[in-house]
């Protein structure tokens, strides 16, 4: 089985590059032959630069490079922004010539909130038009596309957990970073964008240090490109005028997948206050290294929670507090928090089991000939 896959790739800085780096591998590891078409800057095995955000004929790129290796199916892997102007609209001439050259298509859309924007709503209504499946990643997504979309596109949506790797926790990851291997960690850690709220956690630390005074807080982060400084600014300069700043860690720099790994390991309990969310890699990685984490309450995080009893989902300021201090005081506590997103990742997320309805999806849509006749299928 050859895939096609339309995303950006590593060594982009980008949450769906690297969830599309996990799923060619894991493909790749059941035999599937991937080939990776990228904005450019992606490189890797099999992997084609093949056009930049904004060009005017991305599709059309694109779609060049994606015929000339023939693939079965093609997957493209969709956020807002990836492909173009207008919220990323050339997507969809893209779409439509796979369909003229009769490839199917599978479209994953990694962001669906629970209300849509209308940009948001043209675009998506459009990519279940033309796409033979859709996959989102979370229940309230399908809920979601059965209300806005046409009872015969909804019948394309289909979902697919976002993958988590199986991994163990670096056990001298505090020594390796430099951070007090007596005191224990609050961590947050991603981008720096309004949206993830990590002032909140700045800004209640003094709180949770006062209840729980062996506790530090690691910021790890940075911008992409020249979004939002004006956000990192303001939440540097919250830490610089916090009362206990003398127990803030800030970790600058790049955080390839070797430092990130060890950086979340050092955690004891990850904040993710987040204002909006529609599912988050961060999550799937505080899973399968089983850190306990502290959320808001986006339907996301509600849901994720639920399903896993991996963590605490809090309403105001004071479950906050109240819950990262029982986290780093109750170490049964913390430990049932982490037993239980380590089994949840072995049983229901994995990559190879999130990776096996992925290729039973593409077989569904594959031109098998439909003959009375032995039909042998080669890699």
């Amino acid at each position: 089985m050859r895939i096609g896959i339309v995303s950006t790739y590593p060594p982009i800085e980008c949450g769906i590059a690297t969830y599309s780096q996990y799923l060619t591998e894991a493909l790749r590891e059941q035999r599937c032959d991937v080939y990776v078409v990228s904005h450019f800057g992606g490189s890797g095995p099999q992997v084609f630069q093949a056009f930049d955000y904004e060009d005017a004929d991305l599709a059309e790129k694109a779609f060049r490079v994606l015929v000339r290796l023939t693939p079965d199916v093609v997957h493209i892997q969709h956020e807002f922004g990836l492909y173009g102007k207008h919220h990323g609209v050339a997507v969809i001439p893209l779409i439509m010539q796979l369909r003229m050259a009769e490839v199917p298509v599978v479209t994953t859309l990694h962001t669906v909130y629970r209300e849509v924007p209308r940009q948001h709503r043209v675009i998506i209504e459009a990519i279940c038009s033309n796409s033979d499946r859709v996959v989102v990643h979370e229940s309230y997504q399908v809920e979601t596309l059965r209300k806005v979309l046409h009872s015969r596109l909804a019948e394309k949506v289909v979902r697919i957990p976002h993958g988590a790797r199986l991994v163990e926790p670096i056990t001298d990851a505090k020594q390796r970073l430099g951070l007090p291997t007596d005191k224990k960690i609050i961590l947050i850690i991603g981008y720096f964008r309004p949206s993830k709220n990590f002032e909140l956690a700045v800004e209640l630390f003094p709180e949770i240090r006062r209840r729980f005074p062996d506790a530090v807080l690691v910021v790890a982060g940075k911008t992409r490109g020249g979004e939002h400084k004006a956000y990192r600014d303001f939440l540097f300069e919250k830490i610089a005028d916090s009362d206990e700043k003398d127990g803030i860690y800030l970790i600058r720099g790049q955080l390839p997948q070797a430092v990130f790994d060890t950086i979340l390991s050092a955690a004891d309990v990850v904040m993710l206050p987040y204002n909006i969310s529609s599912q988050s890699g961060i999550m799937a990685h505080c899973l399968a290294f089983g850190r306990p984490v502290v959320t808001s309450d986006t339907e996301a995080m509600r849901q994720t929670l639920a399903k896993t009893g991996a963590g605490i989902v809090c309403q105001n300021p004071r479950n906050y507090v109240d819950s990262v201090v029982r986290i780093l005081s109750d170490d049964d506590f913390a430990r049932d928090l982490s037993d239980r997103a380590r089994e949840y990742v072995r049983s229901e997320i994995s990559w190879p089991l999130v990776t096996q309805r992925h290729i039973e999806l593409y077989a569904d849509l594959m031109d098998i000939p439909r003959i009375q006749s032995n039909i042998i299928l080669v890699d």
